[in-house]
């Protein structure tokens, strides 16, 4: 069959350098991105309902995790949730799972890279009101990450492992230390937003998601992964859960160091949470601890833009250009258009118009919906080659793993849900707009040579 369990074929054994350590740092490195570290402010007004919405979170993402880490067991395979689907549902799924994940994956870059020029500006003060120098450190955040990932998986790997590992560190520290100096207190009532509970904690969904968004990253490189049938499920699984303890102890701790009303007012809440506890110093080294995990998400999601295309550029599915490698084994000029489309985004976002700003937050909200998407159709990969008794399927387990689908399932569809009405139109715009370009790539696939 020549499908997506075919691909990793295509990726010499001498290529795969991402152990277990790296795949690891992978996940997690994109999961805390920049997003967290202002999560705690951006939840303090439900309280302890906040908590409760991680805790119904983590339950999903686990979830999601287990469906990633079987079908990574059962058929590792360049491209992760674009492989999973092409094989499942076929071509066009595969192509539309593509071309949302890809765009999904180079609108989020601007936002990480506005992140950490963010917490640069809470360092050196200096730099607050440049804003053409804060438009250039964060062009050349994007580029210089571009620069690590052209020299080769490998490398890219390694600066990601480093990235995450250091950063983890202060942060473990704040989500587990910090829990000696919480005000238990604070998380009396339970809910003071005001809003009935469920609807208290079903506005906590579209804060908490986002934060989960990556956890499939290790299935990505497939074809770069050391032993990958072992390496991918286990990095899966154990990424995704420490992930979810540092959300919640990292949220608990800071929500009871710090005073509510202070706490939603607050740009820098876990730096502001160290600072009280340990002092400046603390302070200080939580903010380039954050500088650090932004520039290791910014690695880590460059990483898979350009695993993505290429993965679907050897199928037919994306243009031919995303699928052609240099001598270093990475898709060179499919990453540079797509780093190109980053860097444009940054600029309209600096361009000082309301409008093109507008466009930009709107594109940025689709990225969360898009990343949604092969999520739901990855929750239900396995029962359907089950049902069409794929070569597969006599390895499958329908009954025990029914359950943990359906959770993922659900919870796929309960965070595009949370993503909004916007972000849903957007993702249907975007869609119609690849199906000339689905036209095109179907006729000239048509016309080559069967094997």
């Amino acid at each position: 069959m020549k499908g997506a369990t075919a691909d990793s074929s295509k990726d010499s054994p001498g290529a795969r350098s991402l152990g277990l350590a790296s795949c690891t740092a992978l996940v997690i490195g994109n999961m805390i991105g920049s997003g967290f570290f202002i999560a705690p402010a951006a939840l303090a007004r439900y309280g302890s309902t906040a908590l409760i919405g991680w805790a119904v979170m983590a339950v999903g993402a686990v979830c999601l995790g287990l469906v990633f880490a079987r079908l990574a067991r059962i058929a590792p395979a360049t491209g992760g949730p674009y492989a999973y689907t092409r094989m499942a549902f076929g071509r066009f799924a595969g192509f539309i799972i593509a071309w949302g994940y890809w765009i999904s994956i180079w609108a989020s870059l601007p936002a990480i890279a506005a992140a950490l020029v963010g917490y640069l500006c809470e360092l050196i003060p200096a730099l607050a009101g440049q804003h053409i120098l804060q438009l250039m450190i964060g062009l050349a955040s994007i580029w210089i990450i571009t620069l690590v990932n052209l020299r080769g998986v490998r490398e890219a790997g390694l600066f990601m492992a480093a990235a995450t590992y250091t950063k983890l560190i202060p942060f473990i520290s704040i989500s587990v230390f910090g829990l000696l100096w919480v005000d238990w207190r604070t998380f009396a009532p339970v809910n003071p937003s005001g809003l009935p509970f469920f609807s208290a904690l079903a506005a906590t969904a579209p804060i908490t998601m986002f934060a989960f968004l990556g956890l499939e990253s290790a299935t990505v490189p497939a074809g770069s992964v050391i032993d990958p049938e072992r390496t991918i499920p286990r990095a899966t699984v154990i990424g995704t859960v420490v992930s979810a303890l540092i959300y919640i102890l990292g949220t608990a701790s800071v929500m009871g160091i710090i005073p509510r009303e202070t706490l939603m007012q607050s740009a820098a809440p876990f730096a502001d949470a160290a600072r009280a506890v340990w002092g400046e110093w603390a302070a200080i080294a939580i903010s380039l601890a954050a500088i650090i995990s932004s520039a290791g998400a910014l690695n880590g999601w460059t990483l898979m833009l350009a695993q993505v295309p290429m993965a679907a550029a050897r199928d037919g599915a994306m243009p031919a250009v995303f699928g052609r490698v240099s001598s270093r084994g990475v898709p060179a000029a499919g990453l540079l258009i797509s780093v190109c489309l980053a860097t444009a985004l940054v600029l309209i976002e600096n361009s000082g118009s309301a409008t093109l700003v507008a466009v930009y937050s709107l594109i940025v909200d689709f990225s969360t919906d898009a990343a949604m998407i092969p999520y739901v159709f990855c929750s239900v990969v396995e029962a359907v080659l089950y049902m069409k008794r794929h070569p597969l399927s006599r390895v499958l387990r329908i009954g025990p793993y029914t359950p943990v689908a359906i959770v993922a399932f659900t919870f796929s569809l309960g965070t595009i849900f949370g993503a909004g009405a916007q972000a849903g139109m957007w993702s249907l715009i975007l869609i119609l707009l690849a199906t000339p370009l689905w036209v095109f790539l179907r006729d000239r696939t048509e016309e080559q040579p069967q094997d």
